[in-house]
């Protein structure tokens, strides 16, 4: 009797510790979880700032009205005592004439908007911010890397390295030029709405201005539009921007998710929805984007359309477009995760191949270079790249309604891109 007592009391002990050996590990669970739950808040009080009046867009999203003054680019050190800069000392000369382009291109695309002007605009004195979601920061691979592009994303046109399409994992149909000195670049971009694969597979057009080399240095100023479920929670396309002084690293961010770019308008809104979008063989809606350094302060600006000057990103930000870029890009880039080993099937532009031409071709129009006296003019030497030609294509053209164009895009994956 006496032995089976002690061996039911053993087990009680072992119990008994196994317990209390338990219990600082859920403790220290429940520590991560909420430490983890802090930083979360902690993001979202930095990202959104108090608003002076807030509007609910059809789509879901809400558009914060901030004070210009309190908007992120003010949390940068060196931008504490900076003083808003209100218009550039000088535009380029020389914009297209866009009253020439023939009225079949232009097509509907006067309407173009934002979605969330439907239920209201910002006051003067204001800036929109599409306000940060706990489940947008949730859906990034860490806190800290939420609002940024992955390393190594930019197209390589010299490239011959046949495992750069596998490494990077992101494939692009561009138009580019280089070997001088360029101070900006426009372009009128076709808009659509691509189908995405993969929730964390996005696709998006846009023009780059790059400075330095494709190494760890790389500077990069970017603008167009987007669709990227892992960043906005949807298949919308919107209006983004983007720069980076590091190759993507540690510098720079998508929109307003850092502080970097100073806004000054009221009216247009960094990640909110463009309304509305082109459709295969209907209305075809465009975007113009320009950015330029301004010759005086050396700032880099933004124009959308031909009435909304955005802002500007401070020259200090970076090293090499502090002076000037090297090359600029404009066309289409996607992600491929290659799941299961396969193709992704994300669309570029409109999901067609460029031979299929106007209406169901996506296209870049009235590509423009701002030179060293702050002058657009035509760029010279155009060169075309994709990786894989059978997935996502781009040709290229020139004609007196459209100066300097391209066609550009694809499906993905195909019989002829498996």
């Amino acid at each position: 009797m006496a032995a089976h007592f002690s061996s039911g009391r053993r087990r009680m002990v072992m119990m008994l510790l196994c317990f209390i050996a338990l219990i600082p590990l859920s403790y220290a669970g429940g520590m991560r979880i909420s430490r983890h739950k802090l930083e979360v808040q902690k993001h979202l009080k930095r990202f959104n700032k108090p608003a002076v009046k807030s509007i609910k867009s059809p789509d879901g999203d809400v558009i914060d009205c901030v004070h210009v003054s309190h908007q992120p680019a003010f949390d940068h050190p060196f931008l504490k005592n900076h003083t808003i800069q209100m218009r550039p000392n000088f535009h380029p000369e020389g914009l297209f004439d866009e009253s020439k382009v023939s009225s079949k291109p232009k097509e509907g695309s006067n309407s173009i908007t934002q979605l969330w002007h439907l239920n209201g605009r910002c006051p003067e004195g204001t800036i929109p911010i599409r306000r940060t979601k706990r489940d947008d920061v949730l859906r990034a691979s860490s806190v800290k890397r939420y609002g940024r592009k992955k390393h190594r994303t930019i197209a390589k046109p010299r490239s011959t390295d046949p495992d750069l399409i596998n490494e990077s994992g992101h494939q692009h149909a561009i138009a580019y030029v280089e070997g001088d000195k360029y101070y900006g670049a426009k372009a009128t971009i076709n808009v659509w709405e691509p189908k995405i694969q993969q929730p964390n597979e996005f696709s998006l057009s846009q023009l780059w201005i790059l400075g330095g080399s494709f190494g760890e240095d790389l500077n990069s100023i970017e603008a167009g539009w987007q669709v990227s479920p892992d960043l906005y929670g949807d298949n919308n396309t919107r209006l983004f921007t983007y720069w980076t002084s590091d190759a993507y690293q540690a510098t720079g961010c998508y929109n307003l998710l850092c502080s970097g770019f100073i806004q000054i308008n009221s009216q247009i809104a960094m990640g909110a929805s463009i309304f509305p979008v082109s459709g295969y063989r209907g209305s075809q809606y465009d975007i113009s984007i320009l950015v330029w350094k301004d010759p005086k302060e050396g700032h880099w600006w933004m124009q959308f359309g031909n009435d909304y000057v955005l802002g500007y990103w401070p020259s200090f930000l970076f090293s090499y477009l502090a002076d000037s870029a090297s090359m600029i890009e404009w066309g289409g880039e996607v992600v491929n995760s290659e799941t299961d080993g396969e193709h992704t099937s994300t669309q570029m532009g409109s999901g067609h191949f460029p031979e299929e031409g106007f209406s169901k071709a996506s296209y870049f129009r009235n590509i423009q270079v701002v030179d060293g006296s702050n002058n657009l003019r035509a760029p010279k030497g155009v060169g075309t790249f994709t990786e894989q030609s059978n997935c996502y294509d781009v040709q290229n053209g020139n004609n007196g309604d459209w100066g300097h164009y391209f066609y550009y895009g694809g499906p993905g994956k195909t019989h002829n891109c498996p």
